[in-house]
């Protein structure tokens, strides 16, 4: 119940992070009317942290280089030269404020123009392109705030090369940890296989990720579920609401990401091995469970709202039924209480001393009468 304490004072943080991204999106858009196509405008929010580049350098054998430092001349310089060499190497940026970087990496590798105005632009579905020297992805990377309590959406961009993968975030912070542990301790193959293996790695780390956001989403429903059936509130419904919108970020994230890893493991990439297209497979079978998933909780999220309507009706009826027991019990005895009321000289029982107590003991007695045989109907 403290977690939906916490939702009930945090519930307009996700549709206000929503929109925030919607708007910056939609300036940089403006800002780039009439521009030519490939110009680099970053397009996510504002970020104060510098922009800070981590590499993990690898052959068969041994890791080589393994560092993280602030993105300046002479760190990017380091990547640079990393990427001429003839091992396998991994560069990771996180922040893309800092177009500089971006463009001084893009331009080393040979992106197009058109792939690091992308990068820059946050808002991108997933997909995936082909270059006659790299493949451009773009993957969302979906992860769960516990402090502010809502879900978080990141665009995440990979650029496979013949010895490279580039991966570009928007802020520090990821779900690629246990890729890079298994490269610094040669857990499993990966050491022995190519940079596309390297980039199926880091796409099955975010999917795998997807099914953690999900575990949350369903202790939330399952936790409303709980709290429509003890007392159904009004603000349930502002929660339920929050819910659904969290559910479609997770479909818009994953509902294109199936047809990427579909047309990677089905269409002949040069830069994707036959051997990898196998793994390829698994994170394909991995999107679709989880499409699943989200298809079943966005329906027991419209069966919350339904349970809802049926609680508050029911405690309604509940009032209504007691108010119509108290009604109807008192007819006969207004009915009495007005008969006696009358103002005739000649009524019986006017005048006798015992009339009074008598009247209030038939009263009592058709009360009880009355109560009684509404149990036994097991009406209350």
């Amino acid at each position: 119940m403290g977690r939906l304490k916490r939702m009930r004072r945090r519930g307009a943080a996700l549709p206000a992070a929503a929109l925030a991204r919607l708007r910056s999106g939609a300036r940089a858009a403006a800002g780039k009317r009439g521009a030519p196509p490939g110009t680099l405008v970053y397009s996510g929010p504002e970020a104060e942290e510098p922009v800070r580049l981590s590499y993990l350098v690898y052959d068969h054998d041994e890791l080589r280089q393994d560092g993280r430092a602030p993105a300046d001349s002479a760190e990017l310089e380091v990547c640079l030269r990393h990427l001429s060499g003839p091992e396998i190497s991994w560069i990771n940026v996180d922040g893309l404020h800092d177009v500089g970087v971006i463009e001084a990496l893009g331009s080393q590798v040979g992106l197009h123009r058109l792939v690091m105005e992308d990068i820059l632009h946050t808002s991108q579905r997933a997909k995936v392109e082909e270059y006659p020297d790299h493949i451009y992805l773009v993957i969302r990377m979906l992860t769960w705030d516990e402090e502010a309590d809502h879900l978080r959406d990141e665009q995440v961009s990979l650029v496979l090369g013949k010895n490279f993968v580039l991966s570009f975030q928007e802020r520090v912070g990821d779900v690629f940890e246990g890729v890079r542990d298994r490269l610094r301790h040669s857990r499993g193959t990966i050491r022995q296989r190519g940079p596309d293996y390297l980039a199926y790695a880091l796409m099955d780390s975010v999917v795998d990720h997807y099914f953690s956001v999900i575990e949350r989403v369903s202790d939330h429903i399952e936790n409303l579920e709980i709290e429509i059936l003890e007392d159904p509130e009004h603000e349930v419904v502002e929660r339920v609401h929050r819910l659904k919108r969290e559910m479609l970020l997770v479909r818009r994230a994953i509902w294109p990401l199936r047809e990427v890893v579909s047309q990677l493991y089905r269409d002949e990439f040069d830069l994707v091995a036959p051997d990898t297209r196998v793994f390829l497979r698994d994170v394909y079978d991995h999107t679709v469970q989880v499409i699943d998933t989200v298809e079943t909780l966005r329906d027991l999220l419209g069966g919350l709202m339904d349970l809802y309507l049926s609680g508050v009706s029911n405690r309604m009826n509940e009032v209504m039924k007691v108010l119509t027991m108290i009604a109807t019990i008192f007819i006969p005895l207004s009915f009495l209480a007005g008969l006696y009321g009358m103002n005739f000289d000649v009524m019986p029982e006017l005048h006798v001393a015992w009339g009074y107590p008598a009247l209030l003991g038939v009263m009592a007695l058709v009360a009880a009468g009355m109560v009684a045989y509404f149990r036994r109907k097991k009406w209350l």
